[in-house]
């Protein structure tokens, strides 16, 4: 059988399928929805409670809840079971708040699951990134480290860049203003709340705040994270903020200004103050071809480095925090081409669920059902 008549059989099967569930999902999503145009706050796991757990990323002790295999902060920021240890780990290969993390040379990669619904928000988010930031989303081809959309019931993402494949999960009733928001979590933004200063803006009213919830609202000082701000005040319009009304027991308000009132959070795009400091963390000029590591001076004994200065090592990118250094990445070449290092479509070859090829001057991604198209070479 030629490649390309599976490939429309493939289709003709996935639009059946859609058709088919289309109605559940959106059903499944409008409860999520509902949520989230009320209060503006995210969800890994809406309506699921796990067992809390006090464990180490790296040297940060954290306070998480474990929910089926993922450890949660902050209701949607997720690590992996293997991120968090039970002693204290020095490996500094691990994003570190808003310092570390970083995607190099200002370019994401990605992919979406072709099973994930109503897949514009996903693209419109990435267009309103590139529109006000200088970081370039681009579609993966062989890159090890990149971020997979993918369908789920919440809405929830890693922090910064971990290595490897990183999911954003949006169920249904994730927005495209909650994308925005769970893509800046995968670029190295923690919540608004969090800052170390915001005391000076806001009340937390711990008293009103679900049981066994209230660690979601320590600051990265109470985390003994190391967090950098961009900004000099809270930002009451960024889309990183938590309403009034996050994780409330009794509807009544868990977190207010310091005169008492209430406010109103927005999911409609980045804040002006949002742009500045994503700005600051990743700098125009950095995207296009070449290496991680062009113009990028190597790690010198005796230079005074400081806070976000970046330097190579050993054929790797680091930066600078205010405690070590941070591993970024290797240098490595950034490509143009999305089909360079993949190979040509085999008859003989046996293929796995997210394998790319490419065939007939075209690459090509194989799913759970068939093959997606990706885009064409070049």
């Amino acid at each position: 059988m030629k490649i390309k008549q599976f490939l429309f059989c493939s289709i003709g099967v996935s639009l059946l399928l859609a058709s088919c569930q289309k109605n559940e999902i959106y059903q499944d999503g409008q409860q999520l929805e509902d949520e989230l145009l009320l209060t503006k706050t995210e969800l890994a796991y809406p309506d699921t409670e796990g067992s809390i757990h006090t464990l180490y990323y790296g040297l940060t002790e954290v306070t998480v809840e474990k929910i089926n295999d993922t450890y949660v902060l902050d209701g949607d920021i997720v690590f992996a079971l293997d991120q968090l240890t039970t002693t204290p780990s020095n490996d500094e290969n691990r994003s570190v708040g808003r310092t570390g993390g970083r995607w190099p040379n200002n370019i994401v990669h990605y992919s979406i699951d072709p099973n994930l619904p109503n897949q514009q928000r996903v693209i419109d988010a990435i267009a309103h990134w590139e529109n006000n930031t200088a970081i370039e989303f681009v579609q993966r081809t062989n890159q090890s480290s990149y971020v997979y959309f993918k369908p789920g019931g919440g809405c929830s993402s890693f922090v910064g860049k971990i290595g490897g494949k990183q999911d954003i999960t949006l169920a249904s009733g994730c927005s495209t203003g909650s994308t925005i928001h769970e893509i800046g979590h995968a670029i190295g933004l923690w919540h608004e709340q969090s800052r170390i200063d915001r005391d000076n803006y806001i009340t937390v009213n711990f008293q009103n705040i679900q049981q066994g919830r209230a660690f979601n609202f320590q600051t990265y000082a109470q985390q003994g994270q190391d967090g950098d701000e961009y900004t000099s005040a809270l930002d009451f319009n960024s889309i990183m903020l938590y309403s009034s009304y996050a994780f409330s027991a009794n509807g009544q308000p868990t977190i207010v200004r310091t005169n008492g009132s209430t406010y109103n959070t927005q999911r409609n795009g980045l804040s002006t103050g949002d742009i500045q400091g994503v700005n600051i963390m990743y700098p125009g000029g950095g995207t296009g071809g070449g290496n991680t590591c062009d113009g990028v001076s190597a790690w010198s004994s005796s230079q005074n480095y400081q806070q976000g200065d970046r330097v190579t090592y050993q054929g790797n990118l680091y930066e600078r925090t205010a405690t070590s250094w941070v591993l970024l990445g290797p240098c490595e070449a950034v490509t143009s081409d999305i089909c360079d290092g993949v190979s040509p479509w085999s008859n003989t070859q046996s293929y796995s669920q997210g394998d790319r090829v490419t065939y007939q001057g075209n690459l090509y991604e194989r799913t759970a059902t068939g093959w997606s198209l990706i885009g064409a070479c070049g």
